[in-house]
């Protein structure tokens, strides 16, 4: 899968736990970037791309995230 590839469906993953359609990202977006993104939505974006991609991450790969390009790249590393 390619990394636009995973970009558009975190995008409307985004989107839709945030109810957002304005959102739009990339490898630098952070929470600090989305007002809706809090820790509790953090924890929601998070299990829902877990299930989305059929993946898991580890506690200290979440929180060795610094903005969405992170994100992408564990997500590249486990599909």
């Amino acid at each position: 899968m390619e990394r636009k590839e995973i970009l558009s469906i975190i995008e409307e993953i985004f989107k839709s736990i945030l109810d957002n359609q304005d959102i739009t990202l990339n490898d630098d977006t952070t929470a600090d970037d989305i007002e809706e993104w809090d820790s509790l939505t953090h924890i929601q974006l998070v299990v829902t791309i877990e299930k989305r991609f059929g993946i898991k991450f580890k506690s200290r790969e979440i929180l060795s995230w610094n903005n969405i390009g992170d994100m992408i790249t564990s997500i590249e590393l486990k599909v």
